[in-house]
């Protein structure tokens, strides 16, 4: 999994999947380098309808290098009601970027949100916005690993040919950003959040930052608290845990603890001026499931056949139309 299914057990967080994140992107836009696409998505499989009328999706970027959010770009949605939804994008710097509430500009409110095969982009302020149903971007052998696990984790990841999100559908949210609402320079540093209001307070339930990495790295016994704190917290709670991982996995103590400071904390990083592929940003062509394998076991597997899927679009919101 990329993040699909990042609570214990392998669970969606809160046991619903509108409030599972699945995936992150971070890339320039291919018709003008001074743009950023953003692209959030969630909800594995469709097994929940709509957006969750209580939740707040936010991408938090971090400018300054300090693991914290200096821009925050949140969304808020309607409840479902005949098959229709409608958002609401918020734009917020400084200290309202680090509240869990949504605040700052409204750049666009009650746009629809898009369910079938027709992708509808809107102006939102000075950014590009597309909300809603597409093909899920994600490509993975997850069978080949589970039997792999089966068998006692022995030898080579167990491959089967069996894109296991081949005909999954998702709930997506693109954005096109100008540079300069970014921050002062090229670098940044990007995770995607979802929180959840319960009596009247928002609780952090996910969260995303390196692809493939809560569900697989994490023990199981830490994956919800993992989801619930923030990425400036991470090398304090969590690098013994992933190190411990990693030293199961073929890691001597000193190569662990490099190697797991190179995930945390989970921020995305991205430098607009060198092309986008994990680890510098992400582009959805990138085999991020094969990289973070052969990263756990200490480079001793071979990737898996899968390749990336064919109904990517070409333009925004480059991904492809939703399954029937």
């Amino acid at each position: 999994m990329s993040n699909h299914f990042s609570a214990a057990n392998l669970k969606p967080p809160g046991g619903d999947a509108r409030l599972d994140l699945t995936d992150l992107f971070v890339f320039a836009a291919p018709d003008n380098p001074d743009r950023t696409v953003l692209i959030m998505d969630s909800n594995p499989f469709m097994m929940g309808d709509g957006f969750h009328p209580d939740a707040v999706h936010r991408f938090n970027i971090d400018n300054n290098g300090d693991a914290l959010p200096d821009v925050a770009f949140s969304f808020t949605f309607s409840s479902l009601e005949d098959g229709r939804q409608t958002g609401t994008a918020y734009y917020a710097t400084g200290a309202d970027a680090r509240k869990r509430e949504p605040s700052g500009e409204i750049l666009i409110e009650a746009t629809p949100v898009s369910f079938g095969a027709t992708a509808t982009p809107v102006q939102a302020g000075p950014c590009r916005l597309f909300i809603g149903e597409r093909s899920d971007p994600f490509f993975a052998d997850a069978d080949g690993v589970l039997h792999w696990l089966i068998d006692g984790e022995k030898g080579d990841f167990q491959w089967t040919g069996t894109d296991t999100f081949g005909s999954a559908n998702i709930l997506s949210i693109a954005l096109e950003v100008p540079n300069d609402l970014l921050g002062p320079g090229p670098q940044i540093g990007v995770w995607i959040t979802l929180s959840l209001r319960r009596d009247g307070t928002l609780v952090q339930m996910d969260r995303e930052g390196n692809p493939s990495f809560n569900p697989i790295l994490n023990p199981n016994n830490i994956k919800d608290e993992f989801n619930a704190t923030d990425p400036v917290d991470d090398v304090k709670k969590h690098l013994e845990p992933l190190s411990e991982t990693l030293r199961r996995h073929g890691y001597s103590p000193d190569e662990a603890t490099t190697a797991a400071l190179t995930l945390l904390p989970d921020i995305l990083h991205y430098d607009g001026t060198v092309p986008a592929h994990y680890p510098n940003g992400r582009v959805p062509t990138d085999d991020v499931f094969s990289a973070r394998m052969i990263f756990m076991v200490h480079g001793q597997a071979s990737p898996q056949s899968i390749k990336p899927h064919d109904d990517l679009m070409a333009m925004f919101p480059f991904l492809g139309m939703p399954h029937p």
